[in-house]
């Protein structure tokens, strides 16, 4: 047993026929597969015998149910944290994948002017700046034991490049941060540091989809 850490895990497949991007539109839940996934992530949680002492979730249904079963395991509350919410985005409800996708459609590419910050949604910085505040806060609060976070994939990497130092802009295509994931930091001092990254979902992911992320 180490000092505290805090784990940001990202929730299980999602229920998307349709392959849009769901975004923040209520409504898309996990999909049988992303149950076992998230009981994936719950197990490996718990077979670290890390003590957890606080559980959050952003209030996003798919993160919520991505949460419950580390409930279960741990025996904690599902505490709901706005500040780790999947960014807005203006192509929410619409198909993302294939040959359809909306951004290969020329009426939509006024909306890429500015893939740095990006003109399509919520800026990077604002996402990393109220993640890790979020993270700040509980790390803070929490005198002892670890701290679970149930968030979404763009929330998790913003973290992980705004605290790696790198920048923030990027393909969202080659993000590291795979369904029911685990990615792990620990304070140092005043300095946030990744120390690990997990993915008990793994044997899970053959056939399943991921193309509804912001």
């Amino acid at each position: 047993m180490t000092g505290k850490q805090l784990h940001l895990v990202r929730h299980g497949e999602v229920y998307n026929p349709d392959r849009v991007l769901y975004g923040r539109i209520p409504g898309f839940v996990l999909s049988d597969l992303g149950h076992e996934m998230a009981s994936a992530a719950a197990d490996e949680l718990k077979a670290s015998g890390r003590l957890v002492a606080r559980l959050f979730a952003s209030p996003l249904e798919r993160a919520q149910q991505s949460a419950a079963p580390v409930s279960a395991a741990l025996g904690l509350p599902i505490e709901t944290e706005d500040r780790i919410i999947e960014p807005s985005n203006w192509f929410e409800g619409k198909v993302n994948h294939g040959p359809g996708a909306e951004f290969k459609k020329p009426r939509n590419w006024h909306k890429f002017w500015n893939p740095f910050r990006p003109s399509w949604g919520e800026p990077y910085r604002s996402v990393a700046t109220r993640v890790r505040a979020a993270m700040d806060d509980a790390w803070q609060s929490t005198p002892e034991g670890d701290i679970v976070m149930v968030s979404h994939q763009s929330p998790i990497w913003m973290a992980h490049l705004d605290i790696a130092g790198e920048k923030l802009w990027h393909n969202p295509a080659k993000r590291r941060c795979d369904l029911s994931s685990i990615t792990s930091f620990e304070k140092r001092g005043d300095t946030w540091v990744e120390v690990g990254y997990r993915v008990p979902a793994a044997p899970l992911y053959g056939g399943s989809v991921d193309v509804g992320a912001v």
